[in-house]
Formats: C-alpha cells, structure tokens, sequence
C-alpha cells in the first residue's frame, strides 16, 4: 500500500485518497472539514486521536477502519445507537411558541385587552430568564420563556409609546436567551430563527451593542450546524467594527467583553478548521483583551473573562487534537466562579482530553462531576454525549459500571 514498510495513518490517508481520485479539497469537502486539516492529517500533524473522526474519515474513503488504523479495530464495535438525541428535547415547547407570527390576531384587529406586566416586572423576569439558562436548567426555562416571549412581543406593539425601547432591548435579550439555549441543546436551526430575531429587536431598540451580541448568538448556530463561512461573517463583521473603538482610551469594558467574546468564536471556528496559528492567535487576543478588563465579567451574558478565555484555550486544544496541551492547561484553571453550565462544559472538554488518550476513569469522573452540575447539558449535549459513546467502546466488553450508568441515564446504547 506504501513504500514504507509502517505507514503512518497519514500516508494510508493519502495514498487511499489518491487512489479514489479525490484532491485533499474533495475529501475535506466530503469530512465537513477544511482543505488545512486534510493536509495537516496526512503529514502527520493533526492526529486522529477519536474513534468517530476515523471512522468519519473511513467512511469518506470508503473503506473500513483497519485500512487507516489496524490496531484501531482491538476493541468491538458497538452496537449502532438507534437515536443521536435523547427521545424528548427539554426546549420542544419553546420550539413550538416560536414557531410562527408572534402576535398574528392583532395584524387583523383582535386585541385583547388585559393587564400587561409592567417594564421592571419583565425586566425581572428576563433576568431569571438567564439565571435558568446559566444554570442549564431547559425544561424550566423553556416553561418561562413560552409564557414570556408572547406577552413581550404583545406589550411591544400593543403597549404605551413611553418605554417601548426599553421592552425591545428586553425581546432582544429574551430571543437571545433562546438561542443560547438552543444551541446548546442542539436545535441550531430554532437558535438560527431566536437570534434574528434578537437582532431585529435590537436594532428596533436602537441598542447596537445588543445587536452585537446577536451576532454572538448567531455565530454559534452558524458554528453548530458547520456553515462557518457564516459563523465567521458574523464574527468577523464585529471585530472589525470593535476593533478600532477598543483602542480608545474610554473603551466601556462590555464593549471589551463582547470583542473579546467574538475572538473566542473565531478560535472556535479555526481549531473546528484545523488551523493552529489562527486559533492560538485569536486565544491570544481574547487573553489580552480579557487582561485589560480585569476580571470575570458577565456582559450581555458571556460570560466573558480570563477564565472563559482559558476555558476556551481547553476546549480549542482538544479539538486541535493536543490532549496534553488542553490538560496542562486545565489544571490552571479554577471555574467555580462561573456558571453552573460553564462549568459543566469545562469538564465536558475535560472529559474529551481524557478520552482522546484513553483515559477511561479520568473522563468518566470528569463527566459524572459535570453530570452533577447540569445533567440537562450532559445528558443531551452533542460533544458530552459523544464522549461517552467513544468510552464505551474503547471499554469493549469490560464498560465500567459508572460509565455504563451513566450512558444509560443519557439513553445511549
């Protein structure tokens, strides 16, 4: 197959991809990945530590896995799960409320007269609106917002001109809510849908910097649903207006935190593209960034911080493939400052590190230490929920019994 007596998984993947006819631009194109990553793949620098990205890749080249990596094929393969996600989906019923016109009989004149709440008692309620979503609490927050959403949309159309902005940065932040949310629970197309219309609410309410943070909602559907020419559009059409203000000796520092936020998107999309230098760059920037503001901060609810930043550092390392990079880095990190749902997908990345070296204890305890923090996030998060399928099967037939627990209380076979 090779010249060389030992080809390296690398050259198996070029001499295969040449021989299907396939330029390293077909076969990226066939992974979901960039033409970068191909090339890094096959002169060994990006390696292909996870089982599913080597069967992903197999099956691209349309041959099994033993042709890439023999050894790869020591443990069984498992049983096909029958379901990606578990049956039920806790945000299916804000799915269903923001499916359509928001206020469709008032277009035709039925305005039904009742007590609206007033602007500080919606204020309060977007807020625990967010308190639930940083808690990854779905299944309430879903509740809320389906109740929330329709009257905020009636109150801005319906209620006293005195105060209307103010509601439509509110409708801006409770779309925003919904994104994230969405995002997270792994309904891109709903997150998609939410964070337009945060945007359009934004714009409305004459707040720029929201709409801003409608971007940063939208660039992660963008990113989850893998168009990250868009993601990056978004991302970058912020820095490039953030850019020249944050040098500014007046820079507000949630100007600061929403620039420093959308590197951290940008480092997100070069690692998911296989590009070191872009993603440790944009890390860079977010550090600094992060250094000039001080602290933690939760501006328009990012979360943004030298905390978030390193948190990030993790999660890009491990999808760059350096285990060792995203673990050394982890150690220095301390999240309890964070949210509940930051802190889960912290060790969810934890977890990813472990498992990309074969440490099957260590990331089943970093996965029951974020099970235990938001087991709404664990249970139906992609990446968390890939993780253990990769667990399960490196266990073969010996599947410790936490991990065969806690693939069950998540539904996967």
């Amino acid at each position: 197959m090779s010249d060389t007596d030992n080809p390296t998984a690398g050259q198996r993947v070029a001499e295969l991809r040449r021989k299907r006819g396939m330029s390293q631009r077909d076969l990226a194109a066939e992974m979901g990945r960039s033409e970068s990553w191909v090339s890094q793949v096959e002169r060994g620098i990006q390696p292909i530590e996870r089982l599913s990205v080597l069967q992903a890749l197999a099956d691209a080249l349309g041959v099994p896995v033993r042709e890439l990596r023999p050894e790869a094929e020591i443990a069984p393969e498992p049983e096909p799960e029958p379901e990606q996600q578990p049956q039920s989906n806790d945000l299916d019923g804000l799915r269903v409320a923001l499916t359509g016109h928001p206020t469709l009989g008032s277009l035709f004149g039925q305005i039904t007269a009742c007590p609206e709440p007033s602007l500080d008692d919606f204020s309060q309620r977007v807020d625990e609106l967010w308190d639930l979503a940083h808690a990854a609490s779905y299944a309430a927050l879903s509740d809320r917002l389906s109740k929330v959403l329709p009257q905020l949309e009636a109150a801005v159309r319906h209620g006293p001109e005195a105060g209307r902005a103010e509601l439509q940065a509110l409708l801006a932040r409770t779309y925003q809510v919904a994104a994230a949310s969405f995002v997270r629970q792994d309904e891109p197309d709903a997150a998609w849908v939410a964070a337009d219309r945060a945007l359009q609410a934004a714009e409305r309410a004459g707040q720029p910097l929201e709409v801003v943070a409608g971007l940063f909602r939208l660039a992660h559907a963008f990113i989850r649903q893998q168009r990250t020419d868009q993601a990056e559009q978004a991302a970058m059409s912020a820095i490039n207006v953030l850019t020249p203000r944050s040098q500014a000796d007046a820079s507000p520092p949630e100007e600061r935190s929403l620039l420093g936020a959308m590197h951290l998107v940008m480092a997100v999309i070069s690692a998911r593209e296989g590009d070191r230098s872009a993603t440790h760059a944009h890390i860079a920037e977010a550090r600094r960034i992060a250094a000039t503001n001080g602290v933690d901060r939760n501006d328009f609810d990012t979360e943004f911080g030298p905390t978030n930043v390193e948190i990030h550092a993790v999660s890009t390392a491990v999808d760059l493939g350096d285990a060792g990079m995203a673990l050394d880095v982890a150690e220095r990190i301390d999240p309890s400052g964070l949210s509940p749902e930051r802190q889960a997908r912290f060790l969810v990345d934890v977890a990813r590190a472990h498992a990309q070296r074969r440490h099957v204890g260590e990331a089943t305890a970093a996965l029951l230490e974020a099970e235990a923090l938001a087991p709404e996030q664990v249970h139906s998060h992609h990446l968390a929920r890939e993780v253990v399928r990769d667990l399960v099967q490196f266990s073969g037939h010996r599947v410790p019994e936490p991990l065969a627990e806690l693939a069950d209380r998540m539904a996967i076979a």
